[in-house]
C-alpha cells in the first residue's frame, strides 16, 4: 500500500514509443511474464511473475516459452487487483505470492504478457521502458509513474504519442488482443490524427518543445 496519503491507487502515464531509446536501456533488465484471470471494462485481477537481471529473451517466442526459459530465475511473483483507469489514476491494490504457486497460476491462466522491463531515471521522474515479447512484439511502451497525479510532465523526445486512457495499450488488454493483430490498424490511425497528449494535467514540455 502507498505511504503518500492516496492508499492503493497509481498514478501513471504511458506512452507509445516508435524509436526506442537505446542509450537507456539496461544491459540486464526485468523478465515479467503475467497472466490475467480477468479483465473486462477496465477491472483486471493480475499474477505476474519476474525475474532481474535477464540477458536477454527470444522476442519471437510465446509467453509461456518465455516464462519456461527463464523460471529458475524467477525472484518475485505478486497478485494485483486493479480498477479502470481515469485520466492516469488507478485503482491498484498489489500483494506478494509465493513464487511456486504463482508461477503455475499463470502457467494455467489463459491470457498473458510478457515483457522486459528497463528502468531510467530522466529528470526527477523514474521511467520504465517495457519491450514486448510474443503476441505484442515488437511494441515498446514507456510509462511514468509517481506517488501522485502525473502534473507538469517533461515527455520525453522518444515518446511519439500517449497511450495512457487507451485501453488497447493496458496491458490487460494486450493479453487479451495482442498488438500484433491490430498495429496497422492504428498506425493508419496515428497517421490520421496525428499525435495525442493528455491536457487538463498541468503543463506538458512535449517532444520537440523548448523547456
Amino acid at each position: 500500500m502507498s505511504d503518500t496519503g492516496y492508499g492503493d491507487f497509481e498514478f501513471e502515464r504511458r506512452f507509445f514509443v516508435d524509436r526506442l531509446p537505446t542509450e537507456l536501456l539496461e544491459e540486464t533488465p526485468t523478465l515479467i511474464v503475467q497472466s490475467y484471470l480477468l479483465a473486462e471494462d477496465g477491472f483486471a485481477v493480475r499474477v505476474r511473475a519476474q525475474a532481474s537481471g535477464i540477458e536477454g529473451i527470444d522476442p519471437h517466442a510465446d509467453e509461456l516459452a518465455v516464462l519456461e526459459a527463464h523460471v529458475d530465475a524467477v525472484d518475485f511473483c505478486a497478485i494485483t487487483v486493479k480498477g479502470p483507469m481515469v485520466e492516469g489514476t488507478r485503482y491498484e491494490a498489489e500483494r506478494e505470492l509465493d513464487p511456486l504457486v504463482a508461477v503455475e497460476i499463470v502457467r494455467r491462466a489463459p491470457a498473458r504478457v510478457a515483457k522486459l522491463r528497463h528502468s531510467a531515471w530522466l529528470g526527477t521522474d523514474g521511467w520504465v521502458i517495457d519491450v514486448f515479447a510474443g503476441g505484442n512484439a515488437p511494441l515498446v511502451v514507456a510509462e511514468v509513474e509517481r506517488g501522485g497525479p502525473v502534473t507538469d510532465l517533461v515527455v520525453p523526445d522518444f515518446c511519439t504519442t500517449e497511450v495512457t486512457v487507451d485501453g488497447r495499450f493496458a496491458n490487460d488488454g494486450l493479453a487479451r488482443r495482442p498488438f500484433g493483430e491490430w498495429s496497422r490498424e492504428w498506425r493508419s490511425e496515428l497517421l490520421a490524427t496525428g499525435p495525442r497528449f493528455l491536457t487538463g494535467l498541468g503543463h506538458n514540455h512535449l517532444p520537440g518543445e523548448p523547456d
